[in-house]
């Protein structure tokens, strides 16, 4: 699966926190994506357009177990590049369908604005306007299944293993 979009740029040991602050968690869900990076890119997520690709440092949403992969999501983010990605938020990522890579070095190869292209089957990620290249683990055949159902919870659904969503039970 290939995403291209614009990039923005992020350091490194971005937390949970950041991403989803913690004033936000117990908001209504439709209004929790207002909030995103606001303690460290205020205004951001007015700038941000469907599509468009994080790059990011090490240890990219360490922290809490919250879902701020889904906040992601909800702003329409193409995709996640990051030297590394804190365990946990990339198996937030699996679960929302944020299509995430890390790998080692992809942080110095843009700048922001630049354009992405990444194809998380092949692990692959290119800046499309200086022809960089890095590679990272590519997604296993049974987490691209995931991606493209929408995540995991569609992914059941879609399989019959949710009793009472998508099923006649």
């Amino acid at each position: 699966m290939e995403i291209t979009g614009r990039v923005w740029c992020f350091g490194d040991d971005v937390n949970t926190d950041l991403i989803q602050p913690m004033h936000t968690v117990f908001k209504p869900v439709e209004e929790q994506h207002r909030y995103v990076f606001e303690a460290n890119r205020p205004g951001w997520v007015n700038l941000v357009e469907p599509g468009d690709v994080i790059v990011a440092g090490r240890n990219f949403g360490t922290g809490s177990s919250r879902p701020a992969a889904k906040l992601l999501v909800d702003l329409r983010i193409g995709a996640l590049v990051c030297d590394s990605i804190n365990w946990l938020f990339f198996r937030n990522c699996v679960n929302f369908a944020l299509p995430a890579l890390s790998c080692h070095g992809v942080a110095r190869m843009f700048a922001e604005g630049q354009t992405a292209r990444i194809d998380v089957g092949t692990g692959s990620v290119q800046n499309l306007e200086t022809g960089s290249r890095v590679s990272g683990q590519p997604w296993t055949a049974e987490l691209l299944d995931i991606l493209r159902a929408g995540g995991l919870l569609e992914q059941l659904a879609r399989d019959g293993l949710l009793v009472g969503r998508g099923t006649d039970e």
